[in-house]
């Protein structure tokens, strides 16, 4: 692989012009496409083989019209001090609002009058109004929103609070601000690191080609393939991470090959060729982290898995060619001042050793105090993980400014909590000689569960299908009513054992219970997938046994402690208000397995980075110590600019308003900081001290039975050398110019 890259980096060097031409015309077409394409108005959710999901199946075969999975909202009205919502002027003010809602827009299903539906509190403060929509909210036009939006102001104006909650006012965090607060860091650290305005512009230039493209392709590809609008944040997201740490790799091998006295094109072969077979197995951990999100067999997650793992395999692409083009056009400009006297210090025997050496030579000196303080440091950390609790936020992790905060806060005061997260009871009568008996006594047994209140049968035309609405006494994220759900499913067991009469239990409540549970259960199987598809990988690179399991069980200690770190601010409330955090609840049920597809793949890029020049050395002839120094010299400061990178990136959205890009934003960026900082700059040195030679054995028959892919470029660097010599002194180094020849 290395002598392959090698020529590709030589060639991509020489053909520069063409190489930059192709992949402007690349992001223009991609950009064209999207900004040709139809906007995507659908972004469907589904769970399949979850009994919500099935309930809303079966409503939408016996209720046709009703559009179960429709989008909901709920306009509440407060009265003014001292008044009720039945006095006459604010009661003609609210079915006046209920009529102009009907009107007001043909993707309005039903709206319901409070004063027909009982949707008035008992003390006569508060009424809500129920509007069913035929879309879900993702397909809700902008006259529909704001019709929505418009119909409480003239009730505002005489006196009353109108605030609307519901999903139809649903919209996608924008989160523009944090992406450029991420590369602004990003610039800052790129600048830092290699002391060059030139050097540093190259990572970010190629990374957002990269995520332009990627992003490009997804927004032009939505409509037909049905990708939602976090496909694309989560693949700038990532693609953005990623792009700048895949190229600052190979520009920092560049460099270090021009210290070393090699002639430009030399170097951008040398680099590409070593450096970016890291970038193709760190790539490769990745795309595997992303894709294995199809185990989870939830639609929508499968297609962010794929459309991030795209945008990736365009960053490795895009760091193999482009990247060495570009380090053509920039010249030995790519070396600022005090980088070239740097290069030319080190290249003397008396140079002074940087801050990556003298860690590992302390690391070596005490690697069983390192590996105890960052075990027992992260194992400390990851105790409120034990205390994990999951579930999806509902209106009440809302920041309090927001209409479905406020509207959220006056349903609870004025109804209860469990007002905000009705559960819909479906009873499939099909089975049953009596469907009207099964649905009362369904109704009943209900209601002696502990429930706020359960509504009368609402059969459909047939007479064999029935819905009940129930109406818990907690809000929809507690742990109290995920126990109602649960106990109403039991009871229908025996209703159906005694009827023939199926019960479902459905609603937006019920439907992230399921998801949660989902979540949970596909984690196991997720991570044994990944890490054992990675651990292969990673034994295939290093040509070892214990250096893969050790990365491994590195990384699930540094995911454990992100989730403590997060269950510690986000569920108990530990410096929540430092983050923004506006109610303490569940833990997002995608966040942990979202965050170990993301984390796994990042780790291993640090991973790979950094163990790889070791076993270069090492292969090379230096002893294992020695190879831990050799491998922090070179590769500490890049492997420590692309973490700060990476956690400046994800840390941006940690601004958000959502609590769910907040709690993703936290969570990665936590990750990558104990990850890269104490996993792999502490215990992963600490354990190779330890280990000693023993860290690069493989028993003979794996040996020679693994494919020998030349990570470390040892065969690229014999064959060089034997061209070298071969050309003698009739063509200086005219046998490497013959080897690249393509």
């Amino acid at each position: 692989m290395a002598t392959f890259l090698y020529k590709l980096g030589r060639l991509a060097f020489r053909r520069r012009r063409y190489v930059a031409l192709v992949w402007v015309a690349l992001l223009a077409l991609a950009g064209f496409g999207a900004a040709s394409a139809s906007t995507a108005t659908s972004s469907s959710f589904s769970i399949p083989g979850t009994e919500a999901q099935r309930a809303f199946d079966l409503l939408e075969q016996r209720f046709p019209g009703t559009s179960a999975d429709g989008a909901t909202a709920r306009v509440v009205f407060k009265a003014p001090e001292g008044e009720k919502v039945t006095d006459s002027a604010n009661k003609s003010e609210i079915q006046g609002i209920v009529k102009e809602l009907g009107s007001g827009s043909g993707q309005i299903a039903k709206v319901d009058d409070p004063f027909e539906v009982q949707a008035v509190s008992k003390d006569g403060s508060t009424a809500y109004v129920s509007v069913s929509y035929k879309v879900n909210s993702m397909e809700l036009t902008d006259r529909t929103t704001d019709a929505l939006k418009g119909a409480g102001k003239d009730a505002q104006n005489s006196g009353m609070t109108v605030e609307i909650g519901g999903d139809a006012l649903q919209v996608m965090p924008h989160t523009g601000a944090a992406e450029i607060i991420g590369v602004a860091i990003a610039a800052v650290v790129l600048v830092i690191t290699f002391g060059s305005l030139i050097a540093a512009g190259l990572p970010l230039l190629t990374a957002l080609i990269g995520v332009g493209i990627g992003v490009s392709l997804i927004t032009a590809l939505a409509n037909v393939l049905d990708l939602g609008s976090t496909t694309s944040t989560l693949a700038m997201m990532i693609g953005l991470a990623v792009g700048i740490d895949y190229a600052l790799f190979i520009v920092s091998r560049y460099r270090a090959e021009l210290a070393e006295g090699r002639e430009r094109e030399e170097a951008a072969g040398r680099a590409v060729g070593t450096a970016g077979s890291a970038v193709v197995f760190a790539g490769l951990t990745v795309v595997i982290a992303l894709v294995g999100l199809a185990v989870v067999n939830i639609p929508m997650l499968t297609k962010m898995g794929f459309a991030a793992a795209g945008t990736v395999a365009i960053a490795v692409v895009i760091a193999l060619t482009l990247v060495p083009a570009l380090l053509g056009f920039a010249g030995k400009r790519v070396m600022g001042r005090k980088a070239r006297k740097a290069a030319e210090a080190e290249m003397r025997p008396e140079a002074k050793p940087n801050m990556g050496t003298r860690w590992a030579r302390f690391v070596l000196r005490r690697p069983v105090w390192v590996l105890l303080v960052g075990v027992l440091g992260l194992g400390v950390i990851a105790v409120p993980a034990a205390s994990l609790e999951m579930g999806l936020p509902d209106d009440g992790a809302q920041p309090k400014s927001t209409t479905q905060r406020q509207a959220y806060d006056l349903l609870s005061d004025g109804f209860g909590p469990g007002f905000n997260g009705p559960l819909m009871v479906v009873m499939d009568g099909k089975g049953s000689s009596d469907p009207k008996a099964a649905a009362a006594r369904v109704a009943e047994e209900i209601e002696g569960i502990g429930v706020v209140a359960v509504t009368p049968a609402n059969f459909n035309k047939a007479g064999d299908t029935a819905m009940i609405t129930v109406i818990p006494k907690d809000r929809p994220s507690s742990h109290a009513t995920e126990e109602v759900v649960h106990d109403i499913r039991d009871m229908g067991k025996d209703i159906k054992a005694d009827t023939g009469a199926e019960v479902l239990v459905t609603g937006a409540t019920a439907m992230n219970i399921d998801f949660s549970q989902k979540m949970n259960n596909a984690l196991l199987p997720y991570l044994a997938l990944v890490v054992g598809l990675a651990f292969l990988l990673l034994m295939l690179v290093f040509r070892s046994i214990l250096v893969p399991l050790k990365a491994a069980l590195g990384f699930l200690l540094s995911v454990v402690a992100a989730l403590g770190a997060v269950v510690a601010v986000f569920q108990w409330g530990w410096l929540g208000s430092l983050f923004g955090v506006e109610q303490t609840g569940p833990i997002m049920s995608m966040m942990p397995i979202f965050m170990v597809g993301v984390v796994f793949g990042l780790a291993m890029d640090y991973e790979v980075f950094l163990v790889t020049r070791m076993r270069e050395a090492y292969v090379h002839g230096e002893s294992p110590g020695q190879a831990i120094v050799t491998g922090f010299k070179h590769g500490a400061r890049v492997v420590t600019a692309a973490a700060v990178i990476m956690m400046a990136v994800f840390a941006g959205f940690i601004g958000s308003s959502e609590q769910m890009i907040k709690m993703i934003g936290f969570s990665l960026a936590i990750a990558v900081l104990f990850d890269a900082f104490v996993v792999r700059m502490a215990i992963v040195p600490a354990v190779l001290a330890l280990l000693g030679k023993r860290a690069w054995w493989l028993p003979r028959w794996l040996d020679r039975a693994l494919p020998n892919v030349d990570v470390e470029g040892e065969k690229l660097r014999k064959q060089l050398t034997e061209e070298t010599a071969g050309s003698g002194s009739e063509g200086g180094d005219g046998g490497e110019r013959e080897l690249v020849r393509v």
